[in-house]
């Protein structure tokens, strides 16, 4: 592909996420929410980075997933950005900042932090295992998250997307609709793959009446008791199932 090619395809990106960073940061969430990540604004750097070094399309096959976990994205911008996966398998570094209200025990240390992200260690240790090298993965697929923002209760408990107000919902999903459409339209995928059945749904809500074929995988939460039964099979054979790999 030549690089006029990829820029074509990567500014507008980039100029979309920014579009999202700047959008969810307007919006208002309440009790039982008491602190909200935004890691585009944050650690923009490195997202940007990652749109820029892998994002130059078009892509034959589009992950989605849900939204930030604590030790991934929520630390470093990059989906399911497990810390060494993403500072020596995609090779992705940047400045990393704090949020604007810090929850005590979910500290953001950026490229520092020492928990590992077990759900990106098995997302992206797959196509490590089988592609190689991150450039073959990356030539014909893409990953975001259809959320970017990460909610955390007083307790520093994890809150999901699904789980807001009926109105914050409403208003969040129109936001991230909106990006993804764009990242469809830019991406101009065959396939678009739902990490999950949140991301799933929520494809199939915004691009059913699209051209790109719609599927999904079993997501690599450590929470999932099936996703724990070896999780690389599972999902190679789903995406051999359904027809992306043979």
């Amino acid at each position: 592909m030549s690089n006029r090619a990829s820029l074509s395809t990567t500014e507008p990106l980039v100029r979309a996420a920014r579009r999202l960073r700047d959008a969810v940061d307007k919006l208002k969430f309440g009790s039982p929410v008491s602190h909200v990540y935004n890691p585009l604004r944050y650690a923009w750097e490195p997202h940007e980075a990652y749109l820029r070094a892998y994002g130059g399309g078009p892509k034959r096959v589009l992950f989605i997933g849900m939204n930030p976990g604590p030790f991934g994205m929520s630390q470093n911008g990059v989906p399911f950005g497990e810390i060494g996966m993403v500072r020596n398998w995609l090779q992705i570094s940047g400045a990393v900042g704090k949020p604007d209200r810090e929850h005590p025990r979910r500290p953001v240390t950026g490229f520092a932090c020492t928990r590992s992200e077990v759900s990106g260690q098995r997302f992206w240790g797959l196509f490590a295992s089988r592609f190689g090298g991150a450039k073959g993965f990356f030539s014909n697929h893409f990953v975001l998250s259809y959320c970017p923002l990460a909610f955390m209760e007083k307790s520093g408990r994890n809150r999901t997307p699904d789980k807001l107000s009926a109105k914050e919902r409403a208003a969040l999903y129109a936001v991230c609709n909106e990006h993804l459409a764009a990242a469809v339209e830019i991406l101009q995928p065959e396939w678009l793959i739902g990490i999950g059945d949140f991301a799933h749904k929520r494809i199939t809500q915004v691009c059913s009446t699209g051209t790109a074929r719609i599927g999904r995988i079993l997501h690599p939460s450590p929470a999932s008791p099936l996703a724990n039964r070896d999780w690389p099979a599972q999902v190679t054979a789903q995406l051999v199932t359904l027809g992306i790999w043979e």
